[in-house]
């Protein structure tokens, strides 16, 4: 049954992963206000784009499970020049600045000095070459923006691996070559690289594409770094190999340098993309690709290689609804109702064809592969659900005045989704707080926390399974708890983290206080904390225009914005100024969202009978009125009964705790608002309408 729209009431609701993260400024409008849908899109995979985005690897490993070819993508299209066999693998690389470390006929030695390099960040590749007395093996790191860079990696790695060196001095290498001819087959050009190779030089198999489409097999000569380097190269090669007519080889044709790869163990073939703006091309008709260094996922598509910044670049050129399958499926579970997959689906197809319809920050790709933009993971994230939720919505975009919608989403809006104000100050009349009742559907299931007090002053949480009242009582009417298995941990957050050692132990038979009942921290609700005034101001640095105050005496939200997110925090009474309040979730270390109350754990105000509020800590004590008259408490363990009637332990140091709701930014969809909405029988386009404010559904 399908639901009216839910009123859209803006409140004040409680307190907040990140499902997608965007640069701080205005969302936006796409500027084609009748585009025609999107048919392909190219996600970035490895890219070195700086402070935009940066995810590199030295080469790339590439196979499918059919035939695939190799080529070139140019604006006439892609070529294909090479067929590999089902199964067979390659890797691609740059022809670019690296650092030839060693040559030697010692595979031990060879390998030994690829593990050591392989623990730094100067990462190596291990080539072998044929020489007619034997297989040699050549050594290099890289790859490095300019030759300087590179050179200050020559240094590292003599030091590295000074013990494997023998007399060798780790050189700097580039991508000028010379060209000793052309060949009218790849073995016939191994077989003069392998003369040229035993004079002393070094020589390498390349395919280079011709200006008129076709193809040609050529011998190149050294990996000069410079236009000196190869003018000495062309006296000396020349002088000792009369026999070649040796030239400079042209750097504007697409080319494949053809090398043999033992860098994982066994050996395969390895492509050097070589020539200005070239871009190498790999695709397979009717099968995926697979890349190791992406945990070993398939693609749909093609993939395009190239050099970006002195580094491999990696896009995965593929069908624009084919690349919501997986993305649909890595946001949300294929598990959830069909009405929230195709909500998921709307606004990821509204949010990337907007990307698609911009001047991309991207650069050569649409779109990155991580939350950065949508979470995108190949086939492994694709379900039946999911496929049949996108091709329901095939088309289906999110549109205000004629435009599609920037459709930003998060995992969970804490109650209330963001208003554009409390995230990156500005956004466009598409967005608006609205109640999301829905998002408790993440707490379905979810076992509750037992937050205890032990006499020895120590407080943490312990799992309502393992954990049952004893029937008594303190002093103050607090209940009594002990456990029912023996070690039983005490976690210092209401969750399982296996990185975090406990705060102490009980077993049955032991007791502690009874201060709370709080929900399991996930993506609802959470407790993070406390943290120091150290840790603070060590993850507060360089996200405030001004120094916060050293140390951390006071912090506290003094705005809210309409959803109750914060939008002001100040420490000591100073406005920590950053420059959008979303910020404020990675000023805090990594907070879930910005709806939270800040608890400073080692201090408390009393409100007195005169209306005079008094603040404490730990330390300093308090007087207490008892049946046997006054005394003073102080120091840990001293438990403290709210003014909403719930208690906590005061610690004698103080900290900060945040305790909050939501997940992300909370601005648009809320991925589990969407589900809880689901579940109690709205459509999809009910969901949507809910989120975004005043928006059309159009199908293209």
């Amino acid at each position: 049954m399908r639901k009216s729209t839910v009123p859209k009431v803006v409140s004040w609701c409680g307190k907040g992963l990140v499902a997608v993260l965007l640069a701080a400024g205005s969302l936006q409008l796409s500027g084609e206000a009748a585009a025609l849908s999107a048919d392909h899109i190219r996600v970035g995979l490895f890219m070195d784009l700086g402070s935009t985005y940066k995810s590199t690897t030295t080469a790339v490993t590439l196979s499918s499970g059919q035939a695939w070819s190799i080529g070139f993508n140019a604006a006439g299209g892609a070529s294909s020049l090479l067929t590999l066999a089902a199964g067979e693998e390659a890797r691609f690389s740059i022809d670019g600045f690296r650092v030839k470390v060693l040559e030697t006929k010692d595979l031990s030695a060879a390998t030994a000095a690829y593990k050591k390099l392989a623990a730094t960040a100067d990462k190596p590749i291990l080539f072998a070459a044929s020489t007619s007395s034997g297989q040699v093996y050549q050594l290099y790191t890289g790859y490095y923006a300019n030759e300087q860079t590179a050179a200050a990696a020559a240094t590292r790695a003599a030091q590295t691996a000074a013990a494997y060196l023998d007399g060798q001095k780790p050189a700097v290498k580039g991508p000028k070559h010379l060209t000793a001819g052309t060949y009218a087959s790849e073995a016939q050009a191994a077989a003069a690289a392998t003369s040229i190779k035993d004079a002393g030089f070094d020589a390498m198999v390349a395919l280079e594409q011709t200006g008129d489409g076709g193809s040609r097999y050529e011998v190149w000569v050294g990996e000069a770094a410079n236009d000196q380097e190869l003018a000495a190269l062309q006296s000396s090669a020349g002088s000792q190999l009369p026999q070649f007519a040796l030239t400079n080889a042209d750097a504007s044709l697409p080319a494949l340098i053809i090398r043999q790869d033992v860098s994982l163990g066994q050996a395969v073939k390895h492509f050097q993309v070589s020539g200005q703006d070239t871009k190498a091309w790999a695709s397979s008709n009717g099968s995926e690709l697979k890349v190791k260094e992406k945990s070993d996922r398939s693609y749909r598509g093609a993939m395009e290689i190239s050099s970006l910044n002195g580094q491999l670049a990696l896009v995965n050129d593929l069908a624009f609804e084919q690349y919501l399958y997986s993305v649909v499926g890595g946001e949300v579970p294929a598990s959830w109702p069909a009405e929230a997959l195709k909500a998921q689906a709307v606004a990821a197809r509204s949010y990337a064809e907007f990307q698609i319809g911009q001047s991309s920050k991207f650069k050569i790709a649409d779109v990155v592969d991580t939350t950065l933009s949508q979470a995108y993971n190949g086939i492994s994230s694709e379900a039946p659900s999911v496929v049949e939720a996108v091709d329901a919505t095939r088309g289906e975009v999110i549109r205000k005045d004629g435009k599609v919608v920037e459709a930003v989403f998060s995992s969970n809006a804490g109650g209330a989704s963001a208003d554009p104000s409390e995230v990156w100050n500005s956004g466009g009349d598409a967005f608006a707080s609205v109640p999301s009742q829905g998002d408790t559907a993440a707490t379905k299931g979810q076992k509750l926390w037992y937050h205890v007090l032990l006499p020895s002053g120590v407080s943490g949480y312990v799992r309502e399974d393992n954990v049952k009242e004893t029937g008594t009582f303190t002093g103050g009417g607090l209940a009594k708890v002990t456990v029912t298995a023996k070690d039983t941990n005490v976690r210092p957050l209401p969750l399982i983290q296996s990185d975090k050692s406990p705060v102490a132990k009980m077993n049955p038979g032991d007791t502690a206080v009874l201060l709370e009942k709080v929900n399991e921290s996930g993506t609802y609700s959470w407790v993070r904390g406390p943290f120091s005034s150290a840790e603070l101001l060590k993850t507060i640095q360089g996200k405030t225009q001004t120094s916060p105050p050293s140390p951390i005496v006071t912090l506290e939200v003094t705005k809210r914005g309409p959803s109750g997110r914060a939008t002001e925090i100040k420490a000591n009474g100073q406005i920590l100024d950053v420059k959008y309040p979303d910020l404020f979730r990675s000023a805090f270390g990594s907070l879930p969202s910005t709806l939270f109350d800040i608890v400073q754990t080692g201090s408390y105000t009393v409100l007195s009978a005169n209306g005079t509020t008094t603040k404490l800590t730990g330390s300093s004590g308090a007087a207490v009125m008892s049946a046997s008259g006054q005394s003073t408490v102080s120091g840990s363990g001293t438990v403290i009964l709210t003014g909403d009637g719930t208690a906590r332990s005061i610690d004698p140091s103080e900290g900060f705790l945040f305790v909050g709701r939501g997940n992300g930014h909370g601005l648009g969809l809320s991925q589990w608002g969407a589900k809880g909405m689901a579940d109690e029988g709205y459509g999809y386009q009910d969901i949507l309408k809910h989120y975004y404010q005043n928006v059309t559904l159009t199908k293209e």
